[in-house]
């Protein structure tokens, strides 16, 4: 049976059905609609390698695990934030628990790069507060097990304290010149403090194993809806 041409029928392009999905807050659909292409355009090379070779098997599971392979470094190439806004930290904290977390069934290795990109900039966009809350937790962490940059990092506020406090005692900021130099002082006192102790040792341990955990976990929890989430809360 043959169908006729309906002039009312519309094609949008895929680009405009992905920002629409993104706008309307539709992110599961989205999340869907980029494994499915994903999926369908790694089958397509693998029936035209499987046609050519006689060890399908073999070729087949080397370009699965390989392409899982580029999907992980593909991760450490992106930039998380690159959409990320100051708006992304005022909103309230989504839950640990229902949210964040979720259940074993809200996490799947990413189809692709593709996916994993889009997984990675609309969760961190989402969950903002809850990584910036696991880098303060890693930082305290960090610093409990290194006593002397915890000395370190309390001694620098209290010299930055104590230099607020000379200057509201002795007017410091009333002589730009005396002014100078006591806050060049303060700066390089602070900066040998900081090395010293190793703060920043602990800072850049901090840093690498939230940014770490931030980027894995964006990349395998699934996308969901923000109406269903906002329905859940």
């Amino acid at each position: 049976m043959v169908f006729s041409s309906n002039p009312l029928s519309l094609s949008v392009p895929d680009p405009t059905f992905d920002a629409w999905l993104r706008d309307s807050g539709y992110l599961e659909i989205l999340d869907q609609h980029s494994s499915s292409s994903t999926i369908t355009a790694d089958h397509t090379s693998t029936s035209i390698i499987t046609s050519t070779t006689t060890t399908a098997t073999t070729s087949g599971l080397f370009i699965s695990f390989f392409s899982h392979i580029l999907t992980l470094l593909s991760l450490f190439t992106l930039n998380p934030f690159s959409k990320l806004t100051t708006d992304d930290f005022s909103g309230p904290t989504p839950s640990w628990t229902r949210s964040f977390f979720a259940d074993f069934g809200s996490y799947s290795f990413p189809s692709g790069s593709d996916q994993a990109r889009l997984r990675v900039n609309e969760n961190v966009k989402r969950y903002a507060r809850n990584y910036a809350s696991l880098f303060i937790l890693f930082f305290a962490c960090t610093l409990y097990q290194m006593p002397l940059a915890l000395i370190g990092l309390i001694s620098s506020l209290a010299l930055w304290d104590a230099f607020k406090f000379c200057n509201d005692r002795w007017g410091w900021d009333r002589y730009p010149v005396l002014w100078q130099v006591m806050v060049r002082t303060a700066q390089c006192v602070t900066a040998a403090v900081l090395i010293y102790l190793n703060v920043q040792m602990a800072l850049f341990g901090a840093v690498g194993i939230s940014y770490t955990v931030m980027v894995l976990h964006a990349a395998f929890r699934k996308l969901t809806s923000t109406k269903q989430s906002a329905r859940r809360r």
